[in-house]
């Protein structure tokens, strides 16, 4: 490892951002696929 590089802790943080990113997303998606399937159905 180089002085240059960060701490190890930051990784944690990166995936935790990353975990939050990818539920957003899902949520994201859910949520605009469900009122199209809703307004479809007769």
């Amino acid at each position: 490892m180089l002085r240059s590089d960060p701490p190890d802790d930051s990784l944690d943080d990166l995936r935790e951002a990353q975990r939050m990113l990818r539920r957003a997303g899902v949520v994201l998606a859910v949520s605009v696929a469900v009122p199209f399937v809703v307004l479809d159905m007769p």
